[in-house]
């Protein structure tokens, strides 16, 4: 019987501590980001992402691919802000990630929407890419080559990240058209 009560008392203690973990505010993780950048002499690759969006797992999948995962942590500090959750999953939203979106002209976009930022927050590039007929779209994940050359171009712009290192995430990324 004993058993059964202690039992009890720590799944009430473990649910307890668990309702108290808060999920960070944006704020709270672009600092730790800016600090980790500032200290590596990198980039920051921020994505604003949801748990629902399978577009935002091809991506995260595509830059942790181990043949091209080296490439972006030895140039950027990768990190993500979660937005547009669904109604049972609003806990896993970052306060603030909603506004920094508006902020970068992206809430009503879709996601990912990923941005560049130096050390200091400045924006150097973003997921916006021109269409042949004028208007912006995002490139978001990139799969189709004119999305994937979109994507290099920054890449190149942001990095130093060498031709063979960036024809290898070409190949990795072109994979998500397939998918």
């Amino acid at each position: 019987m004993k058993k059964y009560v202690l039992i009890a008392n720590l799944l009430i203690f473990s649910v307890a501590v668990l309702a108290q973990i808060k999920t960070p505010a944006a704020k709270q993780i672009l600092d730790a980001a800016y600090k980790q950048a500032t200290a590596q002499n990198k980039k920051i690759f921020l994505m604003f992402h949801a748990s629902w969006c399978g577009w935002c797992h091809k991506m995260d999948s595509s830059i942790n691919n181990p043949l091209v995962k080296k490439f972006f942590t030895d140039n950027y500090i990768l990190t993500h802000l979660v937005v547009n959750e669904s109604h049972n999953n609003k806990s896993l939203e970052n306060k603030g990630a909603d506004a920094l979106l508006k902020q970068y002209k992206a809430f009503e976009k879709g996601i990912p929407f990923w941005v560049i930022l130096d050390k200091d927050g400045k924006l150097l590039k973003d997921s916006f890419m021109k269409n042949a007929d004028g208007t912006t779209g995002i490139i978001g994940c990139p799969a189709s080559e004119k999305e994937v050359t979109a994507f290099i171009t920054v890449l190149e712009a942001t990095s130093s990240m060498k031709e063979n290192e960036l024809e290898l995430i070409k190949i990795v990324f072109r994979q998500n058209e397939a998918h």
